[in-house]
């Protein structure tokens, strides 16, 4: 007994130790708590998971040892708060993780993550402590608990049978070691992608190879170069540099290059994905068996709206079987377009489509990304989302200077309730860098939640790479970037908004394939006539977007809607044809891709190149047999915005019922019954269909 009081000693006083040095475990004496990322350096990190791990550890074993019978308080309720410290830990750490990584940071990462999956399993196959959960469990329907106590016991109980609780002693070690291995392969596949997107440029020294990019193309090309310290253009594969290009670039040649580029990326080359994405989907397999699943699609989604995997599948094959003639469609409209203004092949190859489809819609709509961007300076465009926030929910954005950022190119906002009350911090983070993987997310630092009577506001990231601005020019983004902005603005909402006792139940937290909606619905409004009036304005003339430009607009919102959306589908269903595997296929991961999306190809497939070895979505993010939740979530805010359409797009009554029953909702009840609360029925799916002109 000694000597066990003497380590307790020994680890408290460490922990103590770590805390006087550690600004990531000493409460932060900043504004509402924010983190003091001025402090943060490298070396932190490990110690801190470390300490932090120890402490929820702790917190669970006093749960354990609590000689009281198990109760709602001092199990359900005592869990969900255990592990609080290492939750804020690892917040920082994996949202910087994407945002601002380094070599250190990445081998740091390596090194947590069998740590972090025995303190998982420390707790998911902790058979004393899972008793205590059934104990509860069986006796829920005399309990008397609201309804966020119910949903709380029924995910914690769930939770455990999820995670191996039933398993026998040899399963769960099993079962261990397959959930470490899934999750060092998931992080090495995203290692490798942004390694890989790093490795490539294109550096253009003649002149003459830059015909037909635009001046601002150009422009950023320039500056590319200026950075790295070499002559001429640089361009490279993140989205706003590639996008442009591809668009644009006169020389068939070089598009071809960049596009080729883009999609062997990880394919046999330094950072090889090929087998980690078969190892991947075996381990997820074998984690699905041994948990009595057929598959990994049945296990993840279990807990999602869809529920069963022939319902996406189903929905995936119909909505690829109404969208896939409009798409060809579309493509023979374009070819045609090409043929007849110099184009000599015989069919569009992928490198030629952007280029055409962006001539063929200036000619259809005189409509062109360059004619738009000077009245979308990312300034007016960041006011204007927040003017948007403010006129359906009251709620305000004032930018501040007196907390740390991570990057200086990061901009925090302060957010308050149309009362002044404190909702949440916003750090925004628009512009690309090496440190940075591609695309555009939302996280938090810290969600909402209410522990001992106090409340804790979010903490939300917005991440973008956007263009940066020039030594002529400010940011000025595409009417597509506007949407990405305003659909990752959805997902911050989401967050800014939460209400709610429990953390795992508020804000994003909500099944995958319902967390789009919030953000889906946002990007209707970039189509909005009265909303672009309200602030789309020429960055050096302060002259307002010409009418028959925003006219031009919307005309041409569903310019490609079906090839846009059999893309989708396409991701969509790669995704479900590798989750739904029960074992692996003989073919390689290019072939095997191939093979499932051969028969819903608009353009040509080219050998040896495919996307499944960048794929992050579903090898590195949280959408494992969950990206068809993206075309979910549209149907749902096609229905849902149909009501905005109906009452204005500005309709507070409607914009309150929306705050009310899904944004700060959380994950409290069924989202069926949350979409209900709002809609009043059940989602339309034609909804979608003929919000993108397809519906016969």
């Amino acid at each position: 007994m000694v000597k066990k009081l003497a380590v307790a000693g020994i680890m408290l006083a460490t922990l103590l130790s770590c805390k006087m040095e550690n600004p990531l475990l000493t409460e932060s004496k900043l504004p509402y708590g924010a983190p003091a990322f001025d402090k943060i350096e490298n070396e932190h990190y490990k110690p801190a998971f470390e300490a932090a791990i120890a402490e929820g550890k702790a917190e669970i074993d006093a749960i354990i040892n609590n000689p009281e019978a198990p109760t709602f308080e001092n199990t359900i309720e005592a869990m969900e708060y255990a592990g609080g410290k290492l939750g804020d830990v690892a917040g920082i750490f994996y949202a910087l993780m994407s945002a601002n990584t380094n070599d250190q940071m990445q081998a740091i990462a390596q090194e947590l993550s069998p740590m972090l999956n025995d303190y998982s399993m420390y707790i998911s196959l902790n058979d004393k402590l899972f008793q205590r959960v059934k104990a509860v469990y069986e006796q829920r329907e005399s309990l008397n608990l609201d309804t966020d106590q119910k949903t709380l016991l029924e995910n914690s109980y769930k939770s455990f049978v999820r995670n191996g609780a039933n398993l026998n002693e040899e399963d769960k070690a099993v079962y261990s070691e397959l959930v470490n291995k899934a999750s060092v392969l998931s992080l090495q596949f995203g290692q490798n992608v942004l390694a890989a997107t790093n490795a490539f440029t294109l550096n253009i020294t003649d002149e003459a190879e830059l015909d037909g990019l635009p001046d601002y193309v150009r422009a950023m090309g320039a500056e590319t170069a200026k950075e790295r310290g070499v002559e001429g253009w640089v361009y490279t594969l993140d989205a706003p540099s590639f996008g442009p290009f591809m668009k644009n670039s006169r020389n068939r040649e070089l598009r071809e290059k960049m596009w080729r580029a883009y999609n062997t990326r990880c394919i046999g080359d330094s950072y090889d994905n090929t087998n980690i994405v078969r190892d991947l989907v075996d381990t997820r397999i074998r984690i699905a068996n041994i948990l009595g699943y057929e598959t990994f699609a049945d296990y993840a989604l279990e807990e999602r709206m869809a529920k069963d995997k022939r319902v996406v599948l189903d929905f995936l094959n119909d909505l690829m079987e109404k969208s896939l003639p409009y798409a060809k469609k579309e493509v023979a409209q374009v070819y045609e377009y090409a043929r007849k203004n110099g184009f000599e092949g015989k069919e569009l190859m992928p490198w030629d489509f952007s280029y055409w489809s962006e001539r063929y819609q200036e000619a259809e709509y005189s409509l062109n990304a360059e004619e738009l961007k000077p009245y979308l300076s990312l300034e007016s465009c960041i006011n204007a989302a927040f003017d948007l926030a403010h006129r359906l929910y009251g709620i305000n954005f004032a930018q501040i200077n007196n907390v740390p950022v991570y990057h200086p190119d990061v901009k925090v906002y302060d957010i308050t309730d149309s009362d002044g009350r404190h909702l949440a911090l916003l750090y925004a983070d628009f512009f690309p860098r090496a440190s940075k993987r591609g695309g555009a997310w939302m996280t938090e630092f810290r969600g909402q939640s209410i522990k001992d009577g106090v409340e804790y506001r979010p903490f939300i990231n917005m991440v973008t790479n956007f263009t940066k601005p020039t030594a002529d020019a400010p940011s000025l983004i595409t009417h597509d970037e506007l949407t990405t902005l305003l659909h990752e603005f959805g997902h911050v909402l989401h967050g800014v908004l939460a209400e709610g006792r429990y953390g795992s139940l508020t804000g994003t937290n909500v099944p995958r394939d319902f967390v789009e909606l919030p953000s889906q619905i946002m990007e209707n409004w970039a189509y909005e006539p009265e909303f672009l009036n309200s602030f789309a304005k020429h960055y050096i003339t302060g002259e307002p977007m010409p009418a028959e430009l925003i006219e031009k607009v919307v005309a041409a919102k569903n310019y490609l809607a079906a090839y846009g959306q059999v893309r989708q589908l396409q991701f969509g269903i790669s995704d479900m044809s590798w989750h739904t595997l029960t074992a692996l296929p003989k073919e390689g991961t290019v072939e095997f891709e191939k093979n499932a999306l051969k028969k819903y190809a608009v353009v040509p497939m080219i050998e040896g190149t495919c996307f499944s070895t960048a794929f992050s979505h579903i090898f590195q993010g949280g959408y494992s047999a969950g990206y068809y939740s993206y075309k979910w979530a549209e149907v749902l805010e096609a229905d849902a915005f149909s009501l905005f359409q109906e009452k204005g797009i500005f309709n507070r009554e409607v914009a309150d019922s929306f705050r009310k029953n899904i944004l700060s909702a959380g994950g409290a009840e069924e989202a069926s019954v949350i979409y209900r609360n709002f809609r009043g029925h059940d989602p339309k799916p034609d909804a979608l269909m003929k919000k993108l002109g397809l519906s016969k």
